[in-house]
């Protein structure tokens, strides 16, 4: 009923908002992760929607397969398994699988180029690493300026965190802020964050190193 009351909303939002009615987007939610799908002209309008449905309440993550200027975009899937958060996806794992385009030990970084991908996906990933930041300036590395990487994993207090023994480190919404305040030049900006008492979802922007920092009142939103 959620996720049905949040797809409803977020489509009301873009039909009415003049800065959003006239794009070619469509919303679903799933689990209070809002999926889009559709087209925008450019990458301001790209962040323009992000932004506008993460702002409404109940929302834990804001993922897309938006084509910006006709281009599809180049979504990497890190520890994918057999299991991709979309269908072509570029799937990164340790071990051979049907969805796995590249066989890559993360823990010693991603055979990518440099600033090739518009999004990764690190969906419980990070909490089976010792140095998982390391993971992290890795993604920065190959994500596009603007680019964002999606990361879930347990939240540290629920059950789910520790009953997985290959579970190295746990995680909450703090965790996410530090990340955001390493001292590197791989600066992130939090597009967005949320709990939902299982799960820390957080989506992350590559920064560029001439960019603002964050709005005080934005990072309040999910840290304070």
């Amino acid at each position: 009923m959620h996720d049905g009351y949040l797809t409803v909303t977020a489509a009301d939002l873009i039909a009415t908002d003049p800065r959003l009615r006239d794009l070619d987007v469509d919303v679903r939610f799933d689990g209070g992760v809002a999926h889009l799908t559709g087209e925008v002209a450019d990458d301001d309008q790209l962040r323009r929607v992000r932004e506008a449905i993460g702002r409404l309440a109940g929302v834990h993550g804001v993922w897309d397969r938006l084509r910006v200027g006709g281009r599809a975009p180049v979504i990497l899937d890190i520890g994918c398994g057999d299991a991709p958060q979309y269908p072509g996806n570029i799937g990164l794992d340790q071990r051979p699988g049907k969805a796995v385009s590249v066989v890559a030990d993360l823990r010693d970084g991603l055979p990518i180029a440099d600033a090739t991908a518009d999004q990764i996906f690190a969906v419980h990933v990070l909490e089976h690493l010792t140095d998982y930041l390391r993971l992290v300036r890795e993604c920065h590395r190959v994500l596009r300026p603007g680019g964002v990487l999606h990361i879930l994993s347990p939240w540290w207090r629920h059950v789910n965190a520790v009953a997985d023994p290959t579970h190295l480190r746990f995680f909450d919404l703090q965790t996410i802020k530090g990340i955001c305040q390493q001292p590197t030049p791989d600066r992130w900006y939090p597009q967005h964050a949320s709990c939902d008492g299982a799960t820390v979802f957080a989506d992350l922007v590559a920064a560029r190193p001439t960019d603002p920092e964050p709005d005080p009142r934005h990072l309040a939103r999910f840290f304070d």
